[in-house]
């Protein structure tokens, strides 16, 4: 077969400026409306839409650039709140269709979230949904999630979801109320049918401010948790925890698959795993795309501002001002983020481009978002 010779401007650029020119993900947050009251919230969400969220023309105009961008468009996530308490949200997703912008969806699990309404959005071509569970009992995520009754209606949705064609990704944030619990979420997410897993580490933000962190060292146990569940048919994202990338190549290029000895916290969850999945079925399936905050995400608030993610709450400007992929092109901290241009351990570390740390949690620790990570195992 002869070699395939891409055209010059669909060559990929290095790794290291992939996402210099667009973003891969772009969190539109529809509105701040949403009828739980999540103790992590990093959107401080509340039961009525706020003042000054972007109306449906504005919404408009922003899909319509990112349509008119160069392919692959990025992928447009809708979110919240609750993105469901837009009265336009087929509006806005068959606007998307007709501008050829990949739509995912992360609603709220409520009385919403109709099998009519889902059926809506597939008919759309909304392919991708996420939903959140916080633990793998109805004690712990209703713990998280505020409301009665909760955990029983998230595994229907996902169910339901998946009945109806959707690719379901279930969220997780980490913290120190469920993640004893992590190994037993996966096993019910395997049981539930759910392909993939993405797991927030927590910032303390929004509401997040007030719930308990785990420490670096049972951080970086997670990590390498997180490589053992690669290898047992659950995909492996992570949030706000680019580590997971620099632990994932290190397992690759050890010769001791396993990785480091153990803390109390790994062993407590490898041996859960092994009980409830057995032993490992495949490679590692956890594909990295090499983002952070500012770095092939950005994020849109309910009233146009645009910050480097959700969880990095620093201004950039906003869309009612001025285009989207201009100030994600030129805005000098985006620049510098995506430069690696770091300091403290995260500047001089070996893994700078790879994983660089999360950039939310170093402003929200130091006020400076080009600081050192202190989640990262080999900061403390």
């Amino acid at each position: 077969m002869e070699p395939v010779t891409l055209p010059v401007d669909r060559v990929p650029p290095p790794a290291r400026h992939r996402y210099d020119h667009q973003p891969r993900l772009v969190f539109w947050e529809t509105t701040k409306a949403c009828p739980l009251a999540c103790v992590h919230c990093r959107a401080v969400a509340q039961p009525a839409p706020a003042p000054g969220e972007l109306t449906t023309d504005e919404g408009i105009r922003l899909i319509d650039e990112l349509g008119a961008g160069p392919p692959p468009h990025p992928v447009l996530v809708l979110t919240g709140g609750d993105c469901l308490m837009r009265s336009d949200l087929l509006q806005l997703a068959a606007r998307a269709r007709a501008a050829g912008v990949p739509v995912a969806i992360a609603p709220a699990v409520s009385p919403r979230l109709s099998d009519d309404v889902l059926a809506s959005l597939r008919s759309l071509g909304v392919r991708h949904l996420s939903i959140s569970l916080d633990g793998a009992t109805a004690a712990t995520h209703e713990g998280v999630r505020q409301v009665p009754g909760h955990f029983a209606a998230t595994l229907d949705a996902i169910s339901r979801a998946s009945a109806l064609g959707f690719q379901v990704q279930v969220n997780t944030a980490v913290m120190r109320a469920n993640v004893e619990e992590l190994a037993d979420v996966a096993v019910l997410l395997r049981r539930l049918g759910v392909r993939i897993w993405e797991v927030f580490f927590l910032v303390t933000v929004g509401r997040g401010t007030d719930v308990r962190e785990i420490s670096p060292g049972e951080t970086e146990d997670v990590c390498h948790f997180l490589v053992d569940v690669a290898q047992r048919g659950l995909v492996v994202r992570t949030v706000e925890g680019p580590f997971f990338r620099r632990v994932q190549t290190e397992r690759a290029s050890a010769a001791d698959t396993a990785g480091s000895p153990p803390g109390s916290l790994l062993a407590h969850l490898r041996s859960a795993l092994a009980w409830g999945l057995g032993p490992p079925v495949q490679p590692v399936v956890a594909p990295s795309f090499g983002t952070r905050d500012g770095k092939g995400v950005i994020f849109v608030a309910h009233n146009g501002d645009v910050f480097p993610s959700g969880f990095l709450p620093l201004p950039l400007g906003n869309v009612r001002n001025g285009g989207l992929l201009d100030l994600y092109r030129d805005h000098p901290l985006l620049r510098s983020i995506r430069a690696g241009e770091l300091s403290g351990r995260c500047g001089t570390c070996e893994h700078t481009d790879l994983c660089g740390g999360s950039r939310a949690r170093a402003f929200a620790a130091t006020g400076d978002p080009l600081s050192e990570d202190p989640a990262c195992a080999l900061v403390s």
